[in-house]
């Protein structure tokens, strides 16, 4: 079967070192400026149970694409007014996706170079858009006309790679999601003495791997993947009741998996868990 050529495009913006050195530095300088806490989690999406990016993206896209739609249809005072809406709507999309790129372009080479191409091809989109309706604005409709619609050939170009980043490279989405459940007791090759003094262990289960942390009497067992980038959760620090991941600092219960800070969107999965003969033994918790 031949490849798709969509496919094969991204492959080749994937493939652009030459973006590297610009886009850690910018990476950087985001991170730096967004620290870990309530801001983080607020542009991350950690309140809402999901990535707030890719929905704050359909204001401006719905409102630029009805703009168009209604200059063809000769409504050129309501397009103006909908450009406008657009541009206003823009600041939080660029902060979101901002932040959640940086997170993840670390170690991701692929995520690194396409979400860069992304960020200017939405970045000039924007440009265009401010200069059509200045245009409008001076009377000149004829070329404020065209720039909206080079802007929108840019929003769809930016709206293709964004959705590459989501369902390609993962961006975004659970990472536990695809894992199969484990729904009885099954055995791990974690014995009682590899929980001493309250270290994390990781067992792999069945292809799943369980962080497993002893506290008291209890076994604490969770998806050793975080949910938000795959970072492993056994090598994060270990508080009385939590585990953050090494990678972004997402902090989640022991207890229950939930999310006490972001940049994760969603819980990890928990594990029930017992001794038998010396062994710990795991199956996923009812939901």
């Amino acid at each position: 079967m031949t490849r798709p050529r969509a496919s094969a495009a991204a492959e080749r913006l994937e493939s652009l070192d030459v973006l590297d050195p610009p886009a850690q530095k910018i990476g950087k300088l985001v991170r730096d400026a967004v620290p870990d806490g309530p801001v983080k989690d607020g542009l991350s999406g950690t309140w809402l149970g999901h990535a707030l990016h890719p929905l704050l993206t359909d204001i401006p896209i719905g409102a630029y694409t009805s703009a168009v739609l209604l200059d063809l249809a000769g409504e050129e005072s309501a397009a103006d007014k909908l450009i406008a809406f657009g541009l206003a709507a823009t600041p939080p999309v660029f902060a979101t996706g901002w932040s959640d790129w940086a997170d993840s372009e670390m170690g991701d080479a692929a995520v690194r170079r396409t979400g860069l191409i992304h960020a200017a091809l939405n970045g000039t989109a924007t440009v265009l858009m401010g200069a059509s309706l200045v245009a409008r604005r001076g009377g000149r409709r004829g070329r404020g006309k065209l720039l909206s619609l080079a802007g929108m050939a840019l929003v769809g170009g930016g709206g293709w790679l964004g959705g590459h980043l989501s369902y390609a490279r993962g961006v975004g989405v659970d990472t536990t999601v695809f894992d199969p459940d484990i729904e009885n007791w099954t055995a791990t090759e974690v014995s009682e003495s590899d929980l001493a003094d309250g270290r994390a262990a990781c067992a792999l289960t069945d292809g799943v791997p369980v962080l497993l942390v002893r506290r008291g009497e209890q076994i604490h067992a969770l998806h050793d993947r975080c949910s938000h980038r795959g970072g492993p959760l056994h090598e994060g620090e270990l508080t009385e009741t939590t585990v953050a991941c090494p990678w972004h600092n997402s902090i989640f219960r022991l207890e229950d998996g939930s999310v006490e800070q972001g940049p994760a969107t969603f819980p990890q999965p928990v594990f029930d868990a017992r001794l038998t003969d010396g062994r710990v033994e795991v199956r996923r918790r009812a939901r």
